[in-house]
């Protein structure tokens, strides 16, 4: 099973590739940045469940679990 860091790395070249301004990008960097500041997936995903606003925090979730599962 793949780390955080590793997961981090992966959200991060989404980011990187989304529009600039995109809720996907905002979404991506928000999971970049959790899941490498985190000690494990549990607390990323509750760190991600606090995100603002309700549209970046659903994309979040919704790319945290695809990298999570794949």
């Amino acid at each position: 099973m793949r780390d955080n860091l590793d997961l981090a790395a992966n959200a991060q070249e989404l980011a990187d590739a989304a529009p600039a301004g995109s809720v996907d990008r905002a979404a991506a960097s928000s999971v970049a940045i959790t899941l490498a500041t985190t000690r494990d997936m549990a607390q990323a995903r509750e760190t991600l469940d606090g995100l603002a606003p309700e549209e970046v925090r659903e994309a979040a979730l919704a790319l945290f679990d695809r990298l999570s599962t794949g």
